[in-house]
């Protein structure tokens, strides 16, 4: 499906994903928003979202995905070469989750740093671990996607609240004869970074000032998103020389379920291609959002490994990007924290 030309010898092989235990729904959220639960859900498409306990940390949650997703590869901790952690909300400078879960999974034998790109972090992680691929530095590159959105989102704001939620998703990059991650097409607008900030920063917090929260112009950003990510994913799908109707997937950062509902639209998929939306049980988990997304497709059966999907990830910064694939393979029965 994916042009031979265009595309690096590279594939995603397996897939793994964690979920906190504790599923919070709309009317927990709503108590100190003064606004209903259907407001919530007709707002955002979401009915609840997992938000993870004190044992569930960054490195915990993206240890137990990493397990599964090199279960799933069949491959052994020490073969990988370096890896890749996507997330926004670390709240601690140093050290870096990525080191820690290197650690906790024993991939000891190659570098490990985090990506701080927001909603894009997974897409632009799996851009990063194909290039290392084809430059033949690795030959295999965990890449994960993990957020505690839980804590740096301040629970009584309305621009944010409510959308967010925590969890992990990994996949293993591995080399392959067939082509299975495609030319990226991504990018980034400082001239929006106002539109999703934390605010107050670290240095201009005061002493009795609430810890530093998300704020979200979410009319702005759905505006944004609806509008550059169609010419977006159609660059991606001329790159990997596919057209829309070669797709089975398309699997957007689950940012909510109008703006999903409104790009499926703008891209006149056919009726064949399934259309992640998740979002409805995890909420926006940033980082994590795209391969948990991806997860939900294929243990839910709705999708295969091997089937070509579209992957888009955007999110504060402005950053977006977007690559056409092959699924990869995950375990079953699939690992969810609540089952």
């Amino acid at each position: 499906m994916i042009s031979r030309n265009t595309v690096r010898g590279a594939r995603m092989l397996g897939l793994g994903a964690y979920r906190p235990r504790r599923e919070v729904g709309n009317a927990e959220v709503c108590r100190l928003l003064d606004v209903d639960p259907d407001w919530v859900l007709a707002r955002s498409g979401i009915r609840s979202r997992r938000f993870a306990a004190e044992d569930e940390s960054l490195v915990a949650m993206s240890a137990a995905a990493g397990r599964d997703a090199l279960a799933a590869a069949d491959v052994d901790a020490g073969a990988v070469d370096v890896t890749l952690v996507a997330t926004m909300s670390h709240t601690a400078t140093s050290p870096q989750v990525a080191t820690q879960v290197a650690h906790a999974l024993g991939a000891v034998n190659g570098p490990a740093m985090d990506v701080g790109a927001a909603c894009a972090g997974f897409c632009y992680c799996l851009e990063l671990a194909a290039s290392l691929i084809a430059s033949g530095t690795a030959d295999h590159v965990l890449v994960v996607g993990v957020e505690r959105m839980s804590d740096i989102v301040d629970p009584a704001d309305r621009s944010t609240a409510f959308i967010f939620g925590d969890g992990a998703g990994a996949v293993v990059v591995g080399r392959s004869d067939e082509p299975g991650i495609g030319p990226v097409a991504w990018g980034a607008d400082g001239s929006q970074a106002d539109l999703i900030v934390q605010e107050p920063t670290w240095r201009d917090r005061g002493a009795d000032d609430a810890f530093p929260g998300l704020r979200m112009q979410g009319p702005a950003v759905f505006r944004w998103a609806t509008t550059r990510m169609v010419p977006l994913a159609q660059e991606a799908m001329e790159l990997a020389g596919v057209k829309v109707e070669q797709l089975a997937a398309f699997v957007p950062h689950q940012a909510n379920a109008r703006i999903t509902d409104a790009l499926a639209r703008a891209l006149a998929l056919p009726e064949h291609v399934t259309v992640a939306d998740n979002v409805v049980d995890t909420g926006n988990t940033s980082a994590a959002s795209v391969p948990l997304a991806m997860h939900g497709l294929l243990t839910a059966g709705r999708a295969a490994p091997g089937d070509g999907a579209l992957l888009m990830g955007f999110g504060a910064g402005l950053t977006f990007a977007a690559q056409v694939v092959r699924l990869p393979a995950v375990l079953a029965p699939p690992a969810d924290a609540a089952a």
